[in-house]
């Protein structure tokens, strides 16, 4: 990256800057040295993370005012009485990892199931058998909200001190009017608990809970009439999904939904091909959906339809990793034909126990051959596209929330290297910190 200075003006000319960081061996600020790139990234550019030497930045109210080479950025900065700096001695700098794609809120972990996959069953064999979707629905629903916070404020304090800054939770164990709204009531408690961004999306299309099996139009009927009505009334969840399969809800159900959650002012996302090829990514794509996730079955119709648009492919190899499945989303393939690729965790209870973005890119790296720097790029400021939050997260530019993370690197390189270490050392929101 070039050293030419980028400013926020505005924030520079409403008094001295907040906070000053200097002292930083490398700078990845997931933007090109002429400016702020368009999102989201594909091709060539999602290899460009913006790295700077010798780098510093300043912070005015909550937001980045200035990034400069270190020796540049005093002069274009006011410094005042109660300025305060930090020197970070030479170490790694990022943007906070963005997760689009998460089940936080849940009761019980199914270990049971990871020991019964070795053992030799399937995923969908032991849902079948009981387990699965449904049995984290039937744990969730006898559990108090209480209890749910607590789960739920453990499990985002724990992504927080790993680097992630901003989490998008799902609903979808609940599967009921009262326990759907509850699920999304737990998770913006706990994000504001715990002081990480969130991103709330309703999943009532998970599953057709059991009382429905003999009536699925019913079930869907109380989704788009009751459910999601009653999300965007209480302003519960800025997105819906749709877990799109054969198996779950066909296309057709699932495009009834969409639309019906859109008409309501919500954006989209699908849980797409994920168990069969199906189509499903395509009509992401054509209902203009912010994201397509997991796509391991997608075909060729589905990666030249998402390189067609602006629906980001959400690639989740945690859940390959953990179900021991040998086919990997094709994510080398959708990248060197122009798909848009982020990366998520999937965390949940039952096929990706991990909450850890670091981890992710590990894995994307070693088992999806993508370079350290897509995979940096696709936790970044690709994720945070898949949000619809690449104007306010997922790089260090002007006018940007200050999130970003110190590490005890000196490379980027080294974050999907070590795997399982947790390198980072402190960790800010808004400017703030709030691990370290």
């Amino acid at each position: 990256m070039t050293s030419k200075a980028r400013i926020d003006q505005n924030l520079l000319d409403s008094g001295p800057v907040d906070h000053i960081v200097t002292g930083i061996g490398q700078l990845c600020t997931m933007e090109p040295g002429d400016g702020i790139a368009a999102s989201p990234r594909r091709g060539e550019m999602l290899s460009e993370i913006g790295a700077i030497t010798d780098a510093a930045f300043a912070i005015k109210d909550g937001k980045i005012a200035a990034v400069a080479k270190a020796d540049e950025l005093e002069k274009l900065v006011t410094i005042g009485p109660d300025t305060t700096g930090e020197d970070v001695d030479g170490r790694l700098v990022l943007p906070g990892f963005v997760d689009p794609h998460t089940h936080t809120v849940f009761g019980k972990t199914r270990q049971d199931e990871y020991d019964r996959r070795i053992k030799g069953e399937t995923y969908l064999e032991i849902a079948a058998a009981g387990g699965g979707i449904h049995s984290s629905v039937n744990d969730l629903r006898s559990r108090s909200s209480e209890n749910l916070l607590e789960l739920t404020c453990n499990r985002l304090a724990d992504m927080l001190e790993a680097g992630t800054t901003t989490v998008e939770i799902k609903s979808g164990y609940g599967l009921s009017l009262e326990d759907e709204l509850r699920m999304l009531e737990i998770a913006r408690e706990a994000g504001e608990n715990v002081n990480i961004g969130t991103i709330l999306t309703c999943l009532a299309a998970h599953e057709v809970p059991k009382e429905f099996k003999n009536n699925r139009e019913e079930y869907i009927n109380l989704i788009c009439q009751k459910v999601l009505p009653a999300v965007t009334e209480r302003s519960l969840a800025q997105r819906l999904d749709v877990f799109c399969e054969p198996t779950v809800f066909t296309l057709k159900e699932t495009e009834k939904i969409i639309k019906c959650g859109m008409g309501l002012g919500l954006r989209a996302t699908v849980h797409a091909d994920e168990l069969a090829t199906y189509g499903a990514a395509q009509l992401a794509a054509e209902l203009g959906a912010d994201s397509a996730d997991h796509l391991i079955q997608i075909d060729s119709a589905g990666i030249a339809a998402l390189a067609k648009s602006d629906t980001v492919a959400v690639v989740l190899p945690g859940t390959v990793f953990s179900l021991g499945i040998d086919k990997w989303a094709p994510a080398r393939k959708m990248i060197d034909q122009g798909v848009a690729v982020a990366l998520a965790t999937d965390f949940n209870p039952g096929s990706s126990p991990i909450r850890s973005m670091q981890v992710i890119m590990s894995i994307a790296c070693t088992q999806m051959k993508m370079t350290p720097a897509e995979a940096l790029v696709a936790s970044t400021i690709n994720s945070a596209s898949a949000l619809g939050l690449s104007d306010q997260v997922g790089s260090i530019a002007p006018g940007k929330c200050a999130d970003y993370l110190i590490l005890d690197y000196d490379d980027y390189r080294l974050v999907p290297y070590h795997t399982g270490h947790n390198s980072v050392v402190a960790v800010f929101r808004n400017g703030e910190q709030v691990v370290g």
